[in-house]
């Protein structure tokens, strides 16, 4: 694999870093700014309708400049939104500076992808995108527990100050790594949009928005459901958000591994699995022991979900792939978004703080059954006699020494 990858994955991590410690700094945040808890979560908020909307329209403002340039020129905005974040005097400008930084995380990691599977051999694709986001799920394991540490005990703008140094460390190294790819010929931003016709794009989206979406629905709420149905000590959250995230780091790696072979039989599997996991943390959360394990296989499997879609994405998207991929970022946080705030309802309705698990299986069960849904459709359009028309131009791919 190239060393750009390594690249692309420093940025991914210290985006990653930077959309989730702020939800272990809250408290210190909210004090130092005199707010209460609620209204500094608009943090979060902000972050994740940053990315829904960032994803598309920073994708379609760097449809004019090569991709290693885009990619440059947002982790500088990544850069001056942690930094902003960091140094605010107020709690306004220091959500600014949390919207400035998620403008970046959409456009960087649908564009990185495309970057990523363009480096490589057409059957290491999804490989290559699971290295890129490998640096996301080793955020949740080293990054965000590192960075709660570090504010909880020095500061929590001492934490942004370092989540912008990363963002310089990730710019130094695109600059250095990643090859000079020329903006592909032939393609506008109207054969962008085009792609956005393919039913299977749709589809692809809709699995990911449905699939991580019930990943979520659990993990949203794991801190009152571990301390309250399993019996933690509110301590204990942070190691077992690390055994989640240690999960996600090998679902991702596996997950792109057997994409690049059965993509859609790696779909079946994961989400299939998943929504069953999802279904028994209703029972193995009044367990210790049961509860962890499964914490880390809802990592496991929901990662393994990524690569596959994301490339199904781009399999599908080929013609012009950086608006689609893009969005598909937006999905996960869209996913993410709609989950929480389902599982918020059911737990509010008095169902008890497992009941976001019925949520995330039913969810991951719908996002199984678009992809048998998309798989039965490609296979009809692809029977002897079928003609299927492109709607976008193939680009013309340049070279890439690796």
């Amino acid at each position: 694999m190239p060393l750009a990858l390594l690249a692309l994955a420093i940025g991914a991590f210290g985006i990653g870093t930077t959309e989730f410690v702020i939800m272990g700094l809250l408290p210190e945040v909210a004090g130092d700014f005199g707010v209460s808890i609620p209204t500094a979560g608009y943090l979060v908020t902000g972050y994740a309708l940053g990315v829904m909307l960032g994803a598309p329209l920073m994708t379609v403002l760097g449809t004019k400049v090569s991709r290693k340039r885009m990619l440059m020129l947002l982790m500088g905005l990544f850069i001056v939104g942690n930094l902003l974040s960091a140094l605010a005097p107020s709690f306004g400008l220091m959500l600014t500076g949390r919207v400035v930084a998620s403008l970046a995380h959409g456009a960087f990691f649908g564009i990185g992808s495309v970057v990523a599977a363009d480096l490589v051999a057409p059957d290491k694709k999804a490989g290559a995108i699971a290295l890129m986001f490998t640096g996301l799920t080793v955020a949740n394991v080293v990054g965000v527990p590192l960075g709660t540490l570090i504010g909880q005990s020095i500061g929590w703008r001492v934490t942004f100050g370092i989540v912008a140094a990363l963002g310089v460390a990730g710019l130094a190294g695109i600059a250095r790594l990643v090859p000079d790819m020329p903006k592909a010929e032939g393609v506008r931003l109207r054969h962008e949009l085009a792609a956005l016709k393919n039913v299977q794009v749709l589809l692809a989206m809709a699995m990911t928005v449905l699939g991580f979406g019930g990943v979520f629905a659990a993990i949203t709420y794991i801190a009152p459901m571990m301390t309250h149905v399993a019996g933690f000590a509110d301590g204990s959250v942070t190691w077992l958000l690390v055994l989640f995230g240690l999960g996600m780091v090998g679902g991702n790696l596996i997950g792109g591994r057997y994409a690049d072979r059965a993509l859609m039989p790696m779909l079946y599997l994961s989400l299939g699995a998943l929504a069953v996991v999802l279904a028994l943390f209703t029972l193995t959360a009044h367990n210790k022991i049961a509860a962890a394990v499964t914490i880390a296989l809802i990592g496991a499997l929901g990662f393994a979900t990524v690569p596959p879609l994301q490339k199904r994405v781009l399999d599908q998207a080929h013609g012009a792939p950086t608006l689609a991929s893009a969005l598909n970022i937006g999905a996960f946080n869209l996913g993410n978004a709609l989950s929480a705030w389902l599982g918020g309802l059911v737990i509010g309705a008095g169902l008890g703080y497992t009941a976001p698990n019925w949520v995330g299986a039913v969810l991951a069960t719908s996002a199984l059954v678009l992809a048998f849904v998309s798989a039965a459709l490609e296979r009809r359009d692809t029977q002897p006699g079928t003609v299927l028309a492109d709607p976008v131009p193939t680009e013309r791919r340049t070279a890439v020494p690796h």
